[in-house]
């Protein structure tokens, strides 16, 4: 049963019970005889540490504030392309890894085991397919934004608006919602805190952050936070195992970690562990973790994250070269080699430990427990943290879970500020300034932030019983199309405008389509009391393989079309392709920018310029009084675009000194803009030194090796405890 369906079909409970008006017997034993939260909540200790986390975070912050170049938009969306391998790979780890991972893959874990995990080692190797297919070709053609590459390969605006704007919902509906639902869970299980209050605080810090410092500062705080988490979570799984007995101790308690036998739903096997729990891919049939299904359909969705998301590129974007970005997604696909021993496997651990909380299933003691009809497996991350840490090391774990929201919400606003900021303001203002385009990406960061806590009311009441895999089931509706469009836009010469644009919509139609059917069959989805009675097109066609289906159907659509309208322009191909990413301007011949506003060295100076051959101006009805001359050709300027930045502005002012210091505007350094240029150009050469590249191509096929050795591992190996 899919999580779309539990939603639903805890609404529809929550109608009955409320008409019925009584509870269950079961509900009566365990209020009568199971004292809950007995052993949970921080102690003045563990709330001192996390103090210190904040404290620490905020001069990070800061530091990173006064260190940024954020007067430019490469500066401060691309971190000025000036950031090492290690806290670009740092953030690339913390920029995914949010509080939806420590409680949804543990929460998962507890539900049906390590099969959770199969999405982490299929991240080991896709980081690999963007470092060394997808980043090369974005560096080349100088992108700042996922969107802007398709305005760069394709030409027109359509394709571009339309990504970005479906970026930004599925921001909402997959990454915020999620992200602010478990971590207000886990505030929720240690604080009590009010909920609303928790929220708005974390999140308003969260976005003082990303608006005041930019990518540097995200970057910073991230690498910081990564440690953290990284430590944090081998702390509590090394804690974990030894109170289980080790891993024989997690087989064996696994297998009958079910809640008591009074507080059960009588004569159904709504309480038994998933008996595939220790297998990560699984039948094709199987109706959880079929492999050819997360092999060939849920792959699509997952290359759309990682190598076409904007959260995730931007990182890698930011690096001073290509080897350092490299270096990157070498150094995270080892990182991502933990999340199955230090979230998945506690996770199961948490359930053997605390079976009548984690593994409930009668509704109203689960909603007694956390708040939800669905179950409270997603509890058993928090609760293992207040179980079994000692006074201290709780607060610890408790910063740990604030790093892993704030770091994946500051990941998440400022590349969602980016996108509105470049792809969509952009669109509508074509003149706007420098000043004024940072100003807009700041208030957009507050209007995010304001969506995603108004948010939070809805999604207490659409929450499934494992919110992990509800993210991956709504993404694999949506995202497969562009995951299609963007390979055969790296890999594909061929393939046009007219061809991208007419598949994503068939795509999105049929995703669309299915969604509402899912929708509008809910109340037949059924449950481990009641039988499925969807149509077979909804109740044998799993997600994953409807994710294929549609991944198919978008590329060999976007193929026909574009071999039946033309092949694209020379300047459309101009270094966007993995073929032409090396590709030299041809001599006496001109290729031009499709956006004069997102060339790779965009500054405060050469906004909105034109270059022009022979003094000829190409923007008639434009008046220019000043040239550059350079590399043979005269660059012309005109002045009146700075016309809204006063030169004889009081920089003594409150209002100058406050937007010099939380916007990055005023006067800046002609001279460190130019040199910005320069190291933007020179990175976009994509040259590597020869020992960098033998040593990370060395990396690229150790980490190959050991994800595909993990995943055939724990797919077929067999324990068999003593």
């Amino acid at each position: 049963m899919s999580s779309l369906d539990d939603v639903w079909s805890d609404t529809c409970y929550i109608q009955e019970k409320t008409t019925m008006g009584e509870k269950s017997e079961a509900y009566h034993n365990f209020m009568a005889n199971y004292r809950l939260h007995s052993d949970t909540g921080l102690s003045s200790g563990d709330i001192g540490v996390v103090v210190a986390y904040f404290i620490v975070i905020i001069i990070v912050g800061v530091f990173a504030m006064y260190r940024a170049n954020r007067q430019t938009v490469g500066g401060y969306f691309l971190a000025g392309r000036s950031m090492l391998w290690l806290p670009v790979g740092a953030s690339l780890f913390v920029s995914n890894i949010g509080t939806e991972h420590f409680i949804g893959l543990a929460g998962s874990g507890a539900g049906s085991g390590i099969s959770v995990g199969a999405w982490e080692f299929n991240a080991i190797l896709l980081l690999q397919l963007l470092g060394w297919i997808f980043i090369p070709v974005y560096i080349a053609c100088g992108t700042y934004t996922m969107p802007q590459y398709l305005s760069k390969r394709f030409g027109g605006t359509r394709l571009r608006v339309y990504f970005a704007v479906l970026s930004l919902v599925l921001y909402i509906f997959t990454k915020c919602s999620g992200d602010l639902f478990t971590g207000a869970l886990f505030i929720q299980q240690s604080l009590k805190w009010d909920l609303y209050l928790s929220i708005v605080i974390l999140v308003s810090i969260t976005g003082l952050m990303t608006i005041t410092g930019g990518l540097t500062a995200v970057i910073y705080t991230d690498t910081i936070q990564a440690f953290l988490m990284v430590g944090g979570g081998l702390t509590l799984m090394g804690l974990a195992f030894k109170d289980v007995g080790g891993y024989d101790g997690l087989v064996k308690g696994y297998q009958t970690a079910m809640t008591n036998e009074t507080y059960r739903i009588p004569n159904t096997t709504c309480h038994l562990p998933d008996k595939n729990a220790f297998r990560m891919l699984r039948e094709a049939d199987d109706d959880y973790m079929p492999w050819a299904g997360f092999l060939l359909g849920q792959t699509p969705g997952s290359i759309w994250y990682w190598c076409a998301d904007q959260v995730i590129v931007q990182r890698l974007l930011a690096a001073k070269s290509i080897s350092h970005a490299k270096g990157a997604t070498v150094m995270a696909g080892f990182i991502k080699i933990l999340p199955l021993f230090m979230m998945v496997m506690p996770g199961m651990i948490s359930r053997i430990k605390y079976p009548d909380e984690v593994a409930c299933v009668d509704k109203d003691i689960c909603y007694e427990i956390c708040q939800s009809y669905a179950g409270c497996t997603n509890i058993a991350y928090p609760r293992l943290v207040l179980g079994i840490m000692p006074e201290g090391l709780r607060g610890l774990m408790m910063a740990v879970m604030i790093a892993a929201l704030m770091s994946d919400l500051d990941s998440i606003f400022n590349s969602a500020s980016t996108l509105f900021t470049i792809d969509i303001y952009k669109r509508a203002r074509k003149n706007a300034g420098v000043q004024e385009l940072m100003i807009v990406g700041r208030i957009f960061i507050v209007v995010m932030i304001g969506i995603s806590i108004a948010w939070v009311p809805i999604l207490k009441e659409t929450q499934g019983g494992q919110v992990f895999i509800y993210i991956q089931e709504i993404t694999n509706y949506l995202a497969p199309p562009f995951a299609a469009v963007f390979l055969l836009a790296v890999l594909v010469p061929m393939v046009n405008e007219k061809g991208a644009f007419w598949s994503l919509m068939i795509g999105l139609l049929t995703g669309v389509t299915r969604m509402i059917l899912v929708y509008i069959y809910n109340d037949s989805s059924g449950d481990c009391l009641t039988p499925d009675t969807r149509p077979a097109i909804l109740k044998n066609f799993h997600y994953m393989y409807f994710a294929l289906l549609i991944t198919l159907m978008t590329a060999v659509s976007a193929i026909v079309i574009s071999y039946f309208t033309g092949r694209p322009t020379e300047e459309q191909l101009f270094r966007t392709t993995y073929w032409t990413r090396h590709a030299e301007q041809k001599t006496g011949k001109e290729i031009r920018d499709v956006d004069g506003f997102d060339n790779i060295a965009m500054s405060t100076s050469d906004l909105d310029e034109s270059s022009v051959e022979n003094g000829t101006n190409k923007m008639p009805g434009t008046s220019y009084n000043h040239t550059v001359e350079q590399s043979g050709l005269k660059k012309f300027r005109d002045p009146n675009l700075d016309k809204n930045q006063k030169e004889d502005e009081d920089e003594s002012s409150c209002k100058a000194i406050l937007l010099k210091y939380l916007c990055g505007a005023g006067k800046h350094d002609e001279n460190e803009d130019e040199k910005l240029k320069e190291h933007m150009a020179k990175v976009a050469e994509l040259k590597q030194n020869k020992m960098a590249a033998l040593c990370l191509n060395i990396g690229l096929v150790v980490i190959l090796l050991i994800g595909t050795f993990l995943y055939f591992f724990w797919s077929f190996w067999r324990y068999e405890p003593a």
